[in-house]
C-alpha cells in the first residue's frame, strides 16, 4: 500500500481521535514512503510539546499536550520500529495534560491494565473504555468527552497489548479477567463497558462474563473473527501484538461471540458501520439480535470506527449509559 493509499484509508479514524484534518493532509502529503509516517506524526506531537512549554496558561497547554498525546497515538498505525516510543510519549502527554486540565483526574494501574480515572465523585456511573487491535486510551479522548459531560466517570484504559503494554505484554482473549481486576481496583459495584474494534468483542465477551457490568456497547466490533479472512496488514498487527502468528491465529480463534451473547444480560448497544470493510466487523447484527436486551444502531454510511459518521452514533451511545447506568434499566 503507498502512503498516499494509507493516509487515505486513516484519515477519517485520525480526525475521529481529533487530529485537525488540515494539519492531518499537510503532514501526510509530505511523506515519499510509509517509512516516515512514524517520524512525521511524532515530529509534530513534539511541536504540540513545545507549544505547551511556551503557553501562558494551564488550560492552553493542557490542550496541546492533549493534541500531542493524539499525534503520538496515531504515529503507532504504521510500521513504525519507535512506535513503542510513541506510545509511552502519548502515555506521558496524556498524563501531563489531564494534570494540568482536572488535577481530579487519578492514574490507576494494575496487572494487566492502565488507565485514567476522571470524572465526578458523584457521577452517574461508571464507564470502562476499552480500545481495539492497535488503538489505545489516547485514540477515544472525544468519547470519554461525551460521556464526562453527561456525568459519568469514564476509566480510559489500555489492556494487555494494547497502548502504552503493548511492547510489554500480548493480547489475551480472556480480557473479562483485566477487566474483572480494573472494577476491583476502581472500587465500584458495577460499571458501563465500551470496547471499539476489537475491544467490542472484549466488551461483549466482558458483559457475559462478569456479572458487574450492568451497560455495554460495542463499535465495529467482531462477532466472530476467520484469520484467513482477516487482511494482511490486520494479521501482522495481530501477530505483533499476541506474540507471533501462532498465537495469532489461536487468538482469532477465540473471537466468536457465538455462545456468549445470549448471556449478556446488561442492556447492549450494537453500533456497525455499513461501510466497514474489514471481514468480521462488516455486520455484528447477530450479537445485538442473540442478547436478551440487544440494540443494533447501523450506519449506513459509517466506516470502521465510524469516524466519519460521529454524529449518527456518539451522542446516542453516550445517552445509552445515562439511561442505563442513572437508574432507567438498573432492574433488567
Amino acid at each position: 500500500m503507498s502512503v498516499a493509499e494509507f493516509a487515505a484509508a486513516q484519515y477519517t479514524r485520525a480526525v475521529g481521535a481529533g487530529l485537525d484534518p488540515h494539519e492531518y493532509r499537510r503532514v501526510t502529503d509530505g511523506l515519499t514512503s510509509l517509512s516516515g509516517w512514524g517520524p512525521a506524526f511524532t515530529e509534530t506531537g513534539h511541536a504540540y510539546l513545545r507549544r505547551a512549554r511556551k503557553a501562558a496558561t494551564s488550560v492552553s497547554a493542557g490542550g496541546y499536550l492533549l493534541m500531542a498525546a493524539r499525534w503520538f497515538h496515531v504515529a503507532t498505525l504504521a510500521p513504525y520500529p519507535e512506535a513503542h516510543r510513541a506510545a509511552a510519549e502519548a502515555d506521558h502527554a496524556l498524563g501531563r495534560a489531564l494534570a494540568a486540565l482536572e488535577p481530579g483526574a487519578r492514574r490507576v494501574s494494575g496487572e494487566g491494565f492502565t488507565g485514567w480515572l476522571r470524572g465526578p465523585a458523584d457521577a452517574l456511573g461508571t464507564v470502562v473504555v476499552v480500545p481495539g487491535l492497535d488503538s489505545a486510551k489516547e485514540e477515544f479522548l472525544d468519547l470519554s468527552s461525551a460521556l464526562l459531560a453527561r456525568g459519568l466517570a469514564v476509566f480510559a484504559m489500555d489492556g494487555p497489548g494494547q497502548g502504552v503494554l503493548a511492547s510489554s505484554t500480548a493480547f489475551r482473549p480472556d480480557y473479562e479477567r483485566i477487566v474483572s481486576r480494573v472494577v476491583d481496583e476502581l472500587g465500584v459495584a458495577r460499571v458501563g463497558l465500551v470496547g471499539l474494534s476489537l475491544g467490542g468483542f472484549f466488551a461483549a465477551r466482558t458483559a457475559a462474563l462478569e456479572a458487574r457490568v450492568a451497560a455495554v456497547a460495542t463499535v465495529s466490533g467482531p462477532f466472530r473473527l476467520d484469520w484467513g479472512q482477516l487482511p494482511p496488514p490486520v494479521r501482522e498487527i495481530m501477530a505483533q501484538r499476541a506474540g507471533g502468528e501462532r498465537a495469532a491465529r489461536d487468538f482469532a480463534r477465540e473471537v466468536d461471540l457465538g455462545s456468549l451473547a445470549s448471556r449478556i444480560a446488561a442492556p447492549l448497544l450494537v453500533v456497525d458501520g455499513g461501510r466497514d470493510v474489514i471481514p468480521g466487523v462488516t455486520n455484528t447484527e447477530p450479537l445485538a439480535r442473540l442478547a436478551p436486551y440487544g440494540t443494533y444502531l447501523s450506519v449506513p454510511h459509517g466506516d470502521h470506527l465510524l469516524g466519519n459518521a460521529r454524529s449518527d452514533w456518539l451522542a446516542p451511545l453516550a445517552d445509552h449509559f445515562v439511561h442505563v447506568l442513572g437508574g432507567g434499566e438498573a432492574s433488567r
